[in-house]
């Protein structure tokens, strides 16, 4: 299975924390991005693909706790 970091960030209030990124299925990016599908998260949250993720950010902690238990 692969897994790239998503593009929609879950908003958050200012005091709460920085926007967080989903992992999800790489082939579902681009198709989400145009045709406005939306995709699965590895955690379950589902949503259309809006923004990509720069190098550094936030990603969501159930997404890269269950990314790294595949790579083991």
């Amino acid at each position: 299975m692969s897994a790239q970091v998503l593009e929609r960030p879950e908003l958050k209030d200012a005091d709460t924390g920085p926007e967080m990124f989903h992992y999800v299925r790489k082939e579902k990016i681009a198709e989400s991005a145009v045709m406005g599908t939306f995709v699965v998260a590895l955690c379950g949250e589902t949503f259309p693909v809006t923004k990509t993720p720069k190098p550094g950010s936030p990603v969501c902690p159930k997404c890269k706790e269950i990314y790294d238990s595949y790579k083991q």
